[in-house]
């Protein structure tokens, strides 16, 4: 069995991918030309594993996610690929949740499959408030939604051909110009007239052949402050630092992340973010961290 890894990212950062992975081969390091969201750019990659193999099984997982057991991950994977591998069914691994998280979407599981451990999806939830977290946590049959999706290339291709015909056809369009000189003019004219839409909401939410593996391998998504700082080591206070000489008084639950600066003092914060880069500085509290990307525009 032929295994290849794909990566799919913003041409900003194509530069950066040869240098942390060398040997990743030119063809197989997608630039998408403008950030369309997480269905188009999939899509891109699905047409184009299509064309070199057709009977393809595939993992999708995010880049900025840190996984610690990863025999575990292994092994999760490897029976989740198992599963789709002669079935038209979409797998979803679900984070076992260890605290009631405002920052992720939630997966509902219902009735369990014949094979152990895969459950139905019932619903896919948004980004709940606290009280909905701590009820979802409450009921034991909610589950992170890590945004990693395992499929088969007939299942991916044939869905997205039926829930999302235009950019189905843009695909179509592209598809000719994979593995020669003319893909990266062809994608860079096409693949920005695609509608900017998230993969749960182009095909997730849709199909009717969903299903999770509920999941424990040390999974946090590196996406948010609040998990960042559960990585760090922390003090007996639960605060979390990266700089060079941070000094916190009567602080408790905080991440300070200012790695550019000499000395930073904090004192007095309970639960926040004191953050700095590039001449910016962010101090906020932890329970709103959603509202960064607003407090920026």
């Amino acid at each position: 069995m032929t295994k290849e890894q794909v990566l799919s990212q913003q041409r900003a950062y194509i530069r950066i991918v040869k240098e942390q992975i060398p040997d990743m081969p030119v063809d197989n390091i997608l630039s998408e030309p403008e950030a369309r969201n997480t269905a188009p750019c999939i899509a891109y990659a699905c047409w184009k594993i299509q064309k070199k193999h057709p009977a393809a099984n595939i993992v999708v997982t995010p880049s900025d996610a840190l996984v610690i057991n990863t025999t575990e991950y292994q092994r999760v994977l490897s029976k989740a690929l198992s599963y789709t591998s002669d079935k038209n069914a979409i797998v979803t691994i679900g984070i076992k949740p260890g605290r009631p998280e405002t920052g992720y979407g939630y997966i509902a599981a219902s009735e369990p499959t014949s094979v152990d451990e895969i459950y139905k999806v019932e619903a896919f939830k948004e980004k709940p408030n606290l009280e909905t977290a701590e009820q979802y946590l409450a009921a034991g049959n909610y589950y992170w939604n890590a945004g990693i999706f395992v499929w088969n290339i007939d299942t991916i291709s044939k869905a997205i051909r039926t829930f999302q015909p235009n950019f189905t056809s843009i695909m179509d369009e592209m598809a000719p110009s994979f593995y020669t000189v003319q893909e990266k003019e062809v994608v860079g004219k096409l693949f920005p007239t695609c509608e900017k839409i998230s993969i749960d909401y182009a095909v997730m939410e849709k199909s009717k052949e969903i299903y999770t593996l509920p999941a424990e391998f040390g999974w946090s998504d590196l996406g948010s402050w609040g998990s960042l700082r559960t990585m760090l080591p922390q003090d007996e206070a639960g605060y979390a630092k990266v700089g060079k000489d941070i000094r916190l008084y009567e602080c408790k639950n905080c991440v300070v992340h200012t790695a550019d600066e000499s000395k930073v003092v904090v004192q007095g914060l309970d639960g926040y973010i004191v953050a700095e880069k590039n001449g910016q500085l962010l101090v906020c509290s932890l329970k709103e961290e959603q509202r960064i990307k607003d407090f920026g525009k």
